[in-house]
Parts: C-alpha cells; structure tokens; sequence
C-alpha cells in the first residue's frame, strides 16, 4: 500500500498526535542510539538552568506544554508504508551525470522531480506540516531559550527514526543574551557516509506583541513573543523534508546533514553551530542551503541571486554622558540630549559623504533613551541603532566613522562616549556565484510555480546562515508568500513584512519548502559524488 493511504488511515483513526517521549539529549557532535520503547520510557530529569554551558539543556517536561496546542505526531506511519520513491532515486543514482541545466529535463529527473512533488504537496502531509507549525506558532520562544520548540523537533525526529544531536549553539554571551542555549539539533539521513551537505532551518521568534487577526486558535499564548519572521514555517518545511528524506534513505547516496539552529535574531546561532563542528564534524559538509519566506513575492515564486543577497550587520549602544541638574539651569549642565540629538544628525553624513554613493550603505539610529522628569536634565542618554552593508570591508569603514564622529561630537559638547558593538557582527549572506549558476537557480526552476528562479536585488537585512556560506559553497533562497489570505472570508493577509505584528505565514508554501530542499538535498549529493568522480577520473588520466 502506498505510503499516503496509511498516513490517511492513520489520520482517519485519530492517531496523528503527539506523545512527548523522551529522547536522549547528549553533547554536540555525538550521536544518539536509536530508540527502544523502554529506552523512551526512562525518565531524565531536567538540569537547572544556571547557565552552565556545559550542561544539558533541560528537556521539557509534559505538565508544561499547553493542553489546548494542537497535537501532532506520526507515530506508526514509518513501519506501515512501502516504499516506492527508492527505485526511482536509485535510478536516479545510477543515471549518467550531467549539468542541472540539462538533467533538468531528461526522463528520469522529471520522474524524480514529480515523485518530489507527489510526497510533498499531498493532502494528509499538509495536515501534518500545519500541525506542527501552529503548533510551534503557539509556543514561540526567544533566542537561546527554544526548550520546547527543540523538543518538538526531537519528537518530531524520533518518531521518523532519524537518529540527532541535541546541545548545539550554547549561549556564549549570556551577559549580552539571555537564556543558556543549547537547544540546537543537528540529524543526519542517508549512508552516513560522504559526500555531505547541510540544510538548514531557523528556530527562535521576536519579542513582538502579536496582533495578528483570525488565527485565534494557534495565536501566540505568549505575551510579547511572536514567530513574526517565520521560523516556526521554515522548522516545519525542513521536518517536512525530513519525513520525505527517510522514505528514500536506504537509496541516498551521501548524508543529508539537518540543522535546526536557535537564536537567529541577533544571537548568532548560526556562528556558534560552525564554531562547535556543525561543518567539519564526520562526515564533512561540502554544501549548504537556506531559505526563507519572503512576503514581498507571489506565493509559490523563489527568488535569489548570485553573490551578496543579504547584508552584514552589527548594532551599536552609544552612552553619552554629560552633567545633570534643573531644566531651568541649563547653564550649570551639560547636556547629554543635545549632544544625541546633534549626534543623530552627523551620523546620518557617513553613508552620504563618507562612502561611494555606489556602494550600498545603512546606518540606522532606531532608539533614544534619556531622562525620566519634565524639569530634569539628565546626566546621560543612551543611541542605539544598527549599520549594515554588502561587504564586511564596507562595514568596518562604517564603524570606523561612527567610532570617529561619536567622539569628536562628545567632546565638541564636554560629555564622554562609550560605545559598544555586537559581539558577533553577521557577515553578508554571499550565494556562491558558481554554485548558483551551475545548480541552484535551476532546482529552483523546478520547484517555482512560475518554472524559473526569479532574480532579485540584495536586501540589507541580516542573515546568520552567511556564517555556514563562509565555510562551504551555499545558496539562500526566498520563497515568496505575499498571495496568501482573504480578511473578507476571515483568512489572515500574508503580505506584512517580516518582523511586523499582522505578519502572517501563507501555509500553502509549506509543502514547497519541502519540496526544495528535498530536490536540493537529492540533486546536490549526486552532483558532489559526479565531481568527486571526475576529480578521479582527471587524476588517473595524469598518471
């Protein structure tokens, strides 16, 4: 019986839910050994969270998830199915190589990409992937405090019998961010053995009040935190590819490496991950891919570009501080709201006259603190905000300005500055230019509903996947969602922009998420292995 009709059965009977079984949580870069029902019965106790780093993180207990969340689950689903996507990838294996630009076509691909299509896009899988992402969407959680999104994933994983790690992307700067980390969870499908390439998903939410409309159902439980960048679909579209990956495990030749990486949002999980061996743990990764909804695109439209598509970022806190004292005495003061208002002034000349007018520059004040009485001067202010760029050379001459400007304005006005950076500045987010011309723009044709990858111009948003693109080929896509909703029939607009409170996921692109990174991860080890080959074969002809 094909696969789809026991997952229909099994939704059809009630038993699509989700047991919080009890998964073992071991250190980054060990493997968990799979599962016996008594095994998943033993009880761990949760460590404290005093912020150890080298602890554990705590496992979530049952008592705390929220009895009205949607229930998910697979269970039963892996044993019951058969299998019929294997011949076809085994054919696909075997098949002679060619560029992506012509494989495209031929028979076998286009039975490959349909099969894809097929597991992905089917009714029952899309019950199950909204599940999962409402789910999440109910419970979002702050970077570096992910507890019950990453035991989503493990249960997730657990029940597909996908072996992972947990413990990953430890919060290294807890004096700047809250929460112990840790919550990382990196699995492996396929030989185990290379070549190896990595998809990726982000998990953290916002601290944004969700003001979203129509959703109240899986409307975020929580107050102040949001999933208002989409993280809770791009978790569930990589465990989506994970269900589809396992049905074709025994014929995938490589591993598929699948990161579940926290704190996005500013914390740099994505560097922490890179700096614990996500990349160079056995076996190697050779490639990596991203993606992300895009609500200023058509639903169902993926768009990217070679080279820089996102910008580096860093953020800067400026301290400013004069003399307090009476408001009706501003003689006998220096006055520190002066100074950061004189100062917001003269930072906005660095991108106007201190780089080329052709290079893409951003330098953002987005909030100003001081005071707290009508009749009072206070003695100091504080100027955030944030400089971006398309090149970490462009950013250093930024923060090398405002380092400048920051202080000759003080000391113009008598008040001293300090100023602080991020502690892990993002670089730009680069699409390695012959990775994509050769093979990503095309498996984005495959998937598109339009037939192509649209081309787009880089935005100057921030990405902490650029630290996976620093250390091995990669590609970010965007999966555009901006069609989705109808507030006249109820159905929340999908077209608010990333990190806006109304921000609503389109869930019909669920299944296209799924169904790019399946044929990235398929297409893309074969295309590792036939360069592999080649790489041989051109060795051997020089002896």
């Amino acid at each position: 019986m094909h696969f789809l009709n026991h997952l229909t059965i099994l939704l059809g009977l009630g038993l699509i839910h989700l047991q919080y079984g009890r998964s073992e949580a071991l250190p980054f870069g060990s493997r968990i050994k799979e599962k016996t029902d008594e095994a998943a019965n033993d009880e761990i106790k949760p460590n404290s969270s005093d912020g150890n780093e080298d602890k554990i993180p705590p496992k979530v207990a049952e008592s705390s998830i929220d009895p009205q969340s949607p229930t998910i689950s697979i269970r039963g689903a892996i044993s019951a199915i058969s299998k019929p996507t294997n011949s076809i990838v085994d054919k696909y294996f075997a098949s002679e190589y060619q560029e992506i630009s012509s494989d495209k076509s031929s028979p076998i691909s286009t039975e490959l990409k349909n099969e894809i299509e097929h597991l992905s896009s089917n009714t029952e899988l899309k019950e199950f992937l909204v599940s999962v992402r409402r789910k999440l969407h109910r419970r979002p959680e702050l970077m570096y405090q992910e507890a019950e999104t990453s035991q989503v994933i493990q249960d997730v994983l657990t029940e597909l019998d996908i072996t992972f790690t947990t413990g990953w992307a430890k919060n290294t700067h807890q004096d700047v961010y809250p929460g112990p980390g840790g919550y990382g969870v990196v699995a492996d499908v396929g030989s185990g053995a290379e070549p190896c390439l990595i998809l990726r998903a982000d998990i953290d939410a916002l601290p944004i009040e969700e003001k979203t409309t129509y959703i109240d159902e899986y409307k975020s439980s929580t107050r102040g935190k949001m999933h208002a960048c989409g993280h809770d679909g791009h978790t569930t579209m990589l465990l989506g590819a994970a269900f589809v990956l396992k049905m074709m495990e025994s014929s995938i030749q490589g591993t598929v490496r699948l990161v579940f990486q926290p704190a996005e949002e500013g914390g740099a999980g994505g560097k922490r991950m890179v700096e614990e061996g996500v990349v160079a743990m056995a076996p190697p990764a050779e490639l990596a891919f991203g993606m992300h909804v895009w609500p200023t695109l058509p639903s169902g439209t993926i768009a990217s570009t070679p080279g820089p598509l996102l910008a580096a970022a860093d953020t800067f806190e400026i301290l400013i501080a004069g003399k307090g004292g009476h408001a009706a005495m501003p003689h006998l003061t220096i006055d520190p709201i002066v100074t950061a208002s004189s100062l917001v002034m003269n930072l906005q000349t660095i991108v106007s006259r201190s780089i080329s007018p052709l290079v893409p520059g951003v330098v953002s004040v987005t909030q100003i603190s001081a005071g707290d009485a009508f009749n009072v001067i206070p003695a100091s202010a504080v100027v955030k905000g944030t400089i971006r760029s398309l090149s970490v050379e462009t950013l250093d001459s930024l923060r090398n300005r405002l380092n400048h400007i920051v202080n000759t304005t003080t000391t113009l006005h008598g008040c001293n500055a300090t100023i602080t950076f991020s502690p892990d500045f993002y670089p730009p987010t680069v699409n390695d230019e012959v990775l994509f011309e050769e093979f990503s723009t095309h498996v984005g044709e495959l998937v598109s509903k339009e037939g192509k990858t649209r081309g787009t111009e880089p935005t100057m948003g921030g990405e902490d996947f650029s630290f996976l693109a620093e250390q091995v080929p990669s590609t970010f896509f965007l999966i555009g969602q901006g069609d989705g909703g109808d507030e006249a029939k109820h159905l929340p607009s999908t077209k608010y922009g990333l990190h806006h409170p109304h921000f609503a996921l389109d869930e019909n692109i669920l299944p296209i998420g799924v169904e790019l990174h399946t044929n990235l991860a398929i297409r893309g080890l074969k295309k590792l292995a036939a360069e592999k080959m080649m790489q041989i074969d051109e060795v051997k002809s020089d002896l």
